[in-house]
């Protein structure tokens, strides 16, 4: 069945060039206030920036300023309070918005679009909205890393194996490991605040392409919305979105982030590890197996991961053979946008409830750190200290792990004529750099696993984000 004509509708702000009704269908498939309604805040920000300025520049009356701003105002109180009815057929937000304000004020509100268009229109709200989130992900960033610095200032000393291909290479710090998403979390931080720089730059009047003849003033816009600087290049401006993907790829890198320490959870809590418990709150059962406990938000933070890089390359892909300027293409930004937001904010906001609700196993994560020979890169070292190449060194331990394999034993375990007859460089001091804590605290290099300098790291942590 094909669409019947429909009488051409005064609804339709850009319609006057057409003789026929748009087909109910398109209306359907071109669609986006579904999604985009929730840029109304900035759709309204910026509309009201704009018309302080065409009133500045005499290109409508401080009367009709003021019937505009206070028209905008009360649509924002309206959609606020869901009393306002959006309306498909007017396509977006912002062609919502300009309506009903044009219904509420009359000629006035047809004055609004002077000198702007959808294209730059739509780049300022998305930027503007992008620099809200990215603040909001930024907090809580910060309160991830919290969480972080509570842990690791909680179980300061607690010593656990560090791992390479998944098997145990030397002990550490669990203080040390979880740390380290600490600064995971903070290059994160670091990423987004550059990409918010780049992105703070304010489009308006760029106009459908090619800027506008009529004599607008940019700069007093980029200052009403608190942006320091103006776009360069109209063509550039409405056909970019360059902010869009290095945010999203902001935000796949933090879904990363968090899911690989979503993997060390679902490891550690599992019987084979037993090196962490998970608040009974944050699990969750099974249907069938009564004895069941099972980490499903780090497993499905896990899973998300692939939800936001999909984000990501979905707007690469949409983007990857456009033209200059602007095409409708464009429109698929928001989706991918949005729900990479929304599941990077849940993910960190219960990623931070869920640190506060774990309980180390100490004492399983010391006794893990007593098997694998951890201490034979010490043993190396130590004859490297004895002036020995390290190459030759390396070969000698070597040689000591495969005899302890053949006879089921730790290094510690032989005694010191047994490892003398691999180098007469080792004496009785080699037993204490056999130890788990000598190991440990001999790794006194800056960044280092050593207590004293995990002590140095968690103390500017915690001064950073004004922990005391």
């Amino acid at each position: 069945m094909t669409d019947t004509p429909r009488p051409t509708s005064s609804a339709k702000l850009w319609g006057g060039r057409f003789s026929e009704a748009t087909a109910a269908s398109v209306e359907k498939f071109t669609a986006s206030i579904h999604y985009d309604a929730r840029l109304y805040r900035h759709d309204i920000a910026g509309s009201m920036a704009h018309a302080r300025m065409l009133a500045r520049q005499g290109l409508i009356s401080d009367e009709e300023c003021a019937a505009i701003i206070g028209g905008l105002e009360e649509i924002g109180r309206e959609i606020a309070g869901n009393t306002f009815v959006f309306r498909p057929e007017l396509e977006d937000i912002h062609m919502n918005i300009e309506k009903a304000l044009t219904e509420k004020i009359g000629p006035a509100g047809e004055k609004l679009h002077t000198g702007r268009s959808r294209n730059d229109q739509v780049a300022l709200d998305l930027r503007l909205y992008l620099r809200d989130e990215g603040k909001a992900v930024d907090t809580l960033l910060a309160a991830a890393q919290k969480g972080f610095v509570r842990l690791a200032r909680r179980y300061l000393g607690t010593v656990m194996p560090g791992y390479t291909h998944l098997q145990r290479a030397q002990p550490v710090l669990l203080s040390h490991h979880l740390l380290a998403y600490f600064e995971m979390l903070d290059r994160d931080r670091g990423r987004m605040a550059d990409c918010l720089e780049r992105l703070c730059v304010m489009p308006l009047g760029a106009a459908a392409l090619a800027g506008t003849g009529l004599p607008i003033d940019r700069e007093f816009v980029a200052r009403e919305l608190g942006f320091s600087t103006i776009t360069a290049n109209s063509m550039d401006t409405v056909g970019d979105r360059d902010f869009a993907l290095e945010f999203l790829f902001c935000c796949t890198v933090i879904q990363l982030h968090l899911s690989r320490l979503a993997e060390e959870l679902v490891l550690w809590s599992s019987k084979e590890f037993e090196f962490v418990r998970i608040g009974d709150r944050y699990c969750t059962g099974s249907s069938i197996m009564p004895q069941k406990k099972n980490p499903d938000i780090p497993e499905l933070i896990r899973g998300k991961a692939g939800r936001v890089t999909g984000s990501l390359m979905s707007l690469l892909m949409t983007v990857k053979g456009l033209p200059l300027t602007y095409n409708r293409d464009l429109q698929e930004d928001k989706e991918p946008i949005f729900d990479a937001l929304d599941t990077v904010q849940a993910s960190l906001s219960i990623m931070a409830e869920l640190l506060d609700n774990l309980t180390f196993n100490t004492e399983k994560m010391q006794a893990a750190t007593l098997g694998g020979f951890m201490t034979a890169t010490d043993l190396a070292d130590y004859l490297v200290r004895k002036n020995m190449p390290f190459r030759q060194a390396h070969g000698v331990v070597g040689r000591i792990v495969a005899l302890c394999q053949q006879r089921g034993v730790e290094l510690v375990d032989l005694k010191l004529d047994e490892l003398r007859t691999f180098s007469k460089l080792i004496e009785a001091d080699i037993y204490q750099v056999l130890s788990i804590a000598g190991s440990v605290n001999s790794r006194v290099s800056a960044g280092g696993t050593a207590e004293v300098r995990v002590a140095e790291a968690l103390d500017r942590a915690e001064q950073q984000l004004g922990i005391s």
